[in-house]
């Protein structure tokens, strides 16, 4: 009864850091509770019906939940909260979602194990006009055109359902993984075994940790036509140049759909902005997801997908799809949605796993806090409430703090990363770096980021485009400047740019530049929490002792 957990009946969870179990107590936890604030020695977790459901999907079940609360904590833990997870996690899987063993392949049956849900979930308004006739009293017929509108509404009355209805076969296209002179690691493997048990869902893997190849291993597996959704198109040519290297696709095989290509192929890689584009009200890309008997859809950075991308996935339920993301974190809130359409969690990995067995460098996150001179100080007392942010990240007094860092790590391939254009301008001639935001062309960038990689360059400035799908193996430092606010997705992708092992074994260095006394510094504490739960801790150190800050 001396754990390092404090479990109370609110569904927080309070974790002492500097405890020896610790670590063991986080992990327990991870799959199923949610980091909420990560100061320097206590944590809070929260307990949620979607971590409890994602949970039980991915194979937990309520025993193992309560065992790791009971194991850990320090306090008896309240018997209503172990019945209350009980009960939540034993929501999930009452109503499944299945074929129809009739002729008809447009029908599905939605089936309950508790009569009184099907009742009650059949007088919701939202819910009744998505069904069909009432087979006896478990059964009721859903139309397969309904699937993912139903999986949608049900989730928001509580009544998740298991959806059991298996998946068209698409397209065969035989897909081979050249594995001569290396093979998927363990964790890969093990992430596309657990995808593709589960039909569909989400592979939870930090930046660095090969996602790619996770989906190269789905796509081998599926032997099918696919289409890769991904962020933008640097990203979809690193999916294309990765797919040629490592399986048995031909560049004839494999399409880009972007704004400046539209080829569709049995590998067909498209951008999230080409298939959001509107024309005159209507999405005019929109059939690209109906050109093909596509087999597999795969999801790059699935916590980015826009609004509109979840409103056509509610109709693909019949296709097999893999999100790939390093973090479930959305900051729009919309988790319930990726676990509906996309499917829940299938495999996740704790960073610091990863990190001990190797395939990604260990990282020194260090917080630098710089103090905001009087005049400046002032001039953020009286100026609006939304300039604020603005005014306190681009404060001139982080200049020289980047002067600083860049020096300590002369030599070593550095990322100066950044909000504000204006800001990144001014660090740009400050440093005599190259910059690239997002004016700058798919052709420079591609041309930057090959020279930032073959060492040629060691220097660069970017804004939020090379926040995700940008393959720099050799980054090792990064600088932080500013931010999208407190985005916790941001802050992963931002430390997941220098993850990559290092041929020497190196430490990683991510830098974040504060401004104290100010929202930026309340945002920088809001976009750590992700990596403290992953196991980073920051230092934080005043930009004045910036000289004395140890090596790591």
């Amino acid at each position: 009864m001396n754990g390092p957990l404090i479990v109370q009946s609110d569904k927080t969870l309070l974790l002492e850091v500097d405890h020896p179990a610790a670590e063991e107590a986080r992990r327990a936890v991870a799959p199923f509770a949610e980091l909420e604030r990560a100061p320097e020695h206590v944590h809070t977790y929260r307990i949620t019906p979607l971590g409890l459901w994602n949970a039980r999907a991915a194979g937990h079940d309520a025993e193992q939940v309560v065992d790791a609360l009971i194991s850990h904590s320090r306090y008896p833990v309240p018997n209503a909260l172990l019945l209350d997870i009980a009960e939540t996690m034993d929501r999930y899987g009452r109503l499944t979602l299945e074929k129809d063993d009739s002729t008809d392949p447009g029908r599905l049956l939605l089936r309950t194990t508790d009569r009184a849900v099907l009742e009650e979930i059949l007088r919701h308004k939202k819910i009744k006009p998505l069904t069909g006739d009432r087979l006896d009293p478990d059964t009721v017929v859903v139309h397969s055109s309904e699937r993912g509108h139903l999986k949608q509404e049900l989730i928001k009355v509580g009544w998740p359902a298991e959806d059991l209805a298996g998946y068209v076969d698409g397209e065969k296209h035989p897909i081979d993984l050249f594995q001569e002179d290396w093979s998927l690691r363990p964790y890969q493997q093990q992430a596309v075994d657990g995808f593709w048990a589960g039909g569909s869902g989400v592979v939870v893997l930090p930046c660095g940790a090969g996602k790619t190849l996770v989906g190269a291993g789905a796509m081998a597996r599926s032997g099918t036509t696919t289409l890769i959704l991904v962020t933008n198109t640097v990203s979809a040519r690193q999916w294309r140049d990765e797919l040629l290297a490592r399986t048995s696709l031909t560049e004839d095989e494999i399409g880009e759909y972007s704004g400046s290509r539209k080829e569709i192929r049995p590998v067909t890689i498209a951008t999230y902005q080409v298939l959001t584009t509107k024309r005159g009200g209507v999405y005019k890309h929109l059939d690209l997801l109906d050109a093909r008997d596509w087999g597999l859809i795969v999801y790059d950075e699935v916590h980015l997908l826009p609004a509109p991308i979840f409103r056509m996935t509610a109709d693909l339920q019949a296709r097999r799809r893999l999100g790939l993301t390093a973090t479930l974190v959305r900051e729009d809130g919309r988790e319930s949605e990726v676990f509906t359409l996309i499917g829940p969690k299938r495999y996740d990995a704790p960073w610091k796993d990863i990190e001990s067995q190797g395939y990604i460098a260990p990282a020194d996150c260090v917080e630098v806090r710089v103090t905001l001179s009087d005049s400046m100080r002032m001039a953020y007392a009286v100026a609006e409430p939304d300039e604020r942010y603005r005014f306190a990240s681009c404060a001139p007094a982080k200049d020289k703090v980047v002067d600083e860092l860049v020096e300590r790590h002369r030599g070593q391939q550095t990322l100066v990363i950044g909000q504000y254009l204006e800001q990144l301008h001014t660090l740009s001639e400050r440093l005599d770096a190259p910059l690239i935001t997002g004016e700058t062309t798919v052709a420079e960038r591609q041309k930057l980021f090959a020279a930032f990689r073959t060492g040629e360059i060691n220097l660069l400035v970017v804004s939020k485009v090379a926040n995700f799908s940008i393959d720099l193996p050799e980054a090792s430092v990064a600088i932080q400047v500013s931010g999208t606010f407190g985005s916790r997705q941001e802050e992963a992708q931002r430390l997941g740019r220098v993850l990559r092992p290092k041929g020497d074994g190196r430490t990683a260095h991510f830098y974040t530049v504060v401004a104290r006394d100010t929202v930026d510094a309340e945002f920088a504490a809001h976009r750590q929490r992700f990596l403290a739960e992953q196991g980073y801790a920051y230092r934080i150190v005043d930009a004045e002792d910036l000289g004395t800050l140890d090596p790591v």
